[in-house]
């Protein structure tokens, strides 16, 4: 035991980036088995929409959006969501992959969705820089 002891005290920053990194895994591993929504990836994205006709909302704020967003995007900011409400109210039974900048703002807006009854909630990893990253086309508002 003191042989650990002397380690952890002699490699303070190596012990603390190991528990760091160690609580970051857990904590994922624990939220990807609470969260009912799933998650995807751009290119599989570009696969469900040349396959299917799922659903693309955009959470982004509007100065993000008319920059550059996904083909047919239905755009709601993260905070309107249940003020704009009716704009996506038909599509509770369809796919609905939700799209922001790094994907940080989707997860919220993945939940409220659940709440409010969506069945088939997609969040895109990486978000609309994932998209870009990979090349994607986006269409630029005026």
């Amino acid at each position: 035991m003191d042989q650990y002891i002397e380690f952890a005290s002699a490699h303070w920053m190596l012990v603390t980036a190991f528990l760091a990194v160690s609580y970051f895994l857990i904590q994922d591993v624990v939220e990807a088995g609470i969260r009912k929504y799933n998650t995807i990836s751009p290119m599989l994205t570009v696969t469900k929409l040349n396959t299917g006709h799922p659903i693309i909302l955009d959470v982004r704020e509007a100065g993000e959006y008319n920059k550059g967003h996904i083909s047919d995007a239905i755009h709601i900011p993260v905070a309107d969501i249940e003020g704009q409400l009716n704009k996506i109210d038909l599509y509770k039974k369809d796919e609905l992959i939700v799209v922001c900048h790094t994907g940080t703002r989707s997860a919220p807006a993945c939940s409220t969705l659940q709440k409010l009854g969506f069945e088939n909630v997609f969040l895109m990893t990486g978000g609309m820089q994932a998209w870009e990253e990979n090349k994607l086309p986006i269409v630029k508002s005026k």
